[in-house]
C-alpha cells in the first residue's frame, strides 16, 4: 500500500510522519485490497483549540473511504480517523 501525506500550511515533524505510516499500515490487516492511503493535514483557521484536521482517503477498488476528523492535535485526529476507517473497512469486507 502506498501512503501519501499532503499538507496545507503545515510542516509535519518526523515522529508524526512515522506515526501516520505505522497506523495506516495496520489497516491492511483488516482489508487486503487497499491501493493507497492519502492523508491531508490542515490547521483550521479558528480560535478553537480543536483546529488540527486530518482527512484520510483510503483508496480501494469500488468506492474510496473518506474520513475527516478534527481534534486538539494531529495525533488525536489521526487516531480517530484510523479507528473510523478501520470500522468501515471491516464492514466493507463483511459485505463483500
Amino acid at each position: 500500500m502506498k501512503i501519501t501525506i499532503q499538507t496545507v500550511g503545515v510542516t509535519p515533524h518526523e515522529p508524526l510522519k512515522e506515526r501516520i505510516e505505522k497506523k495506516l499500515s495496520k489497516l491492511e490487516t483488516f482489508y487486503d485490497k487497499i491501493v493507497e492511503a492519502v492523508v491531508y493535514l490542515k490547521v483550521e483557521n479558528t480560535s478553537d483549540k480543536n483546529n488540527k484536521t486530518i482527512e484520510l482517503v483510503v483508496k480501494i477498488p469500488g468506492n474510496d473511504i473518506v474520513v475527516k476528523k478534527t481534534g486538539a492535535s494531529f495525533e488525536e485526529s489521526l487516531d480517530e480517523s484510523v479507528d473510523t476507517a478501520k470500522k468501515l473497512l471491516i464492514k466493507k469486507k463483511e459485505l463483500a
